[in-house]
């Protein structure tokens, strides 16, 4: 097993981190029993930044593997950290990539937009991506124009219909325009697209399944303001949810105020477990069959 590159330094697209609490606060949801490893079948982490996390990726993906989580899907933001995933993933068999420009970093590299978009697509070409992402629209924070957004949004989905891999979304406060431009793209196939670190409340869940868009929660499902979140979660169906960490991001209760990592991604799928009412490894179970029918491994 070859071992993936050195880790570069990368500037967070999604902008500054506020430390959070470093335990459950009044009001957040209580953290599920935590009996070790996941049950079998376990389950994986949809989206991850182990470039940004700065941890030798041999003891974060074992570590994962001790929790149940046996893949990691590794997301780009920019062509760095994309080429980065696309090399792990070749040095790892338990690691995938997803390549795309961030809808935050789109304005930065607008000015060489053909070339840019060209190694995207050799990159998605990989048998090693699974997936067209991060890529999307980001209205809470002004880096990139939105019309430009959109543009990039639009080319990341012509790459991902010509490479058959899955489109991978951030969706940030843009949850109309998200959906009408997936609409005006369509049809889609069953299982071709992906919400990360899905934000929306119980309507725009029941909008997602209506379309057959696979819906991935990370560990703000657990947090003290996340209860629309968790009435999305509640009306998303077990078959089209995926769990993930977005690390070093987002950590989940009980282990808020430390870094995330793919092996804290078994605490969202009990968490999900728990809010939808069911046993974690009949989730398990189904977060596996769409993990095999989204990315195709």
């Amino acid at each position: 097993m070859r071992k993936s590159p050195a880790l570069p330094r990368t500037i967070n697209p999604n902008g500054a981190v506020v430390t959070p609490l470093a335990s459950p606060a009044p009001g957040e949801m209580a953290a599920p029993r935590d009996d070790g490893a996941l049950p079998a079948p376990g389950a994986f982490d949809s989206h991850s930044h182990m470039d940004i996390m700065g941890l030798p990726v041999d003891g974060v993906i074992a570590a994962a593997h001790a929790a149940g989580i046996g893949r990691v899907v590794n997301a780009g933001c920019d062509l760095p950290s994309s080429r980065w995933s696309v090399a792990c993933a070749a040095g790892y068999d338990s690691v995938y990539a997803a390549v795309a420009i961030h809808p935050n970093e789109t304005a930065k590299v607008d000015g060489r937009r053909d070339e840019v978009l060209a190694e995207l697509e050799a990159l998605a070409s990989s048998a090693a991506v699974v997936a067209v992402g991060e890529t999307g629209l980001d209205y809470y924070r002004d880096w990139s124009p939105p019309d430009v957004q959109r543009e990039w949004f639009r080319s990341h989905i012509g790459i991902a219909r010509r490479t058959g891999k899955a489109l991978m979304i951030h969706d940030r406060q843009a949850h109309d325009d998200i959906l009408a431009i997936l609409a005006e793209a369509g049809p889609w196939p069953p299982y071709s697209v992906v919400f990360h670190c899905f934000s929306g409340d119980a309507r725009m869940a029941a909008r997602c399944a209506e379309a057959g868009y696979v819906m991935s929660f990370a560990g703000n499902l657990t947090f003290k303001n996340a209860g629309p979140l968790r009435a999305a979660a509640e009306v998303a169906p077990p078959d089209l949810i995926l769990a993930e960490t977005d690390a070093p991001y987002l950590t989940p209760v009980p282990h808020r105020g430390k870094p995330n990592s793919p092996a804290m991604a078994a605490h969202t799928v009990r968490a999900l477990a728990a809010v939808k009412g069911m046993d974690v490894a009949g989730l398990c179970g189904h977060i596996q069959s769409t993990g095999a029918r989204l990315f195709g491994w």
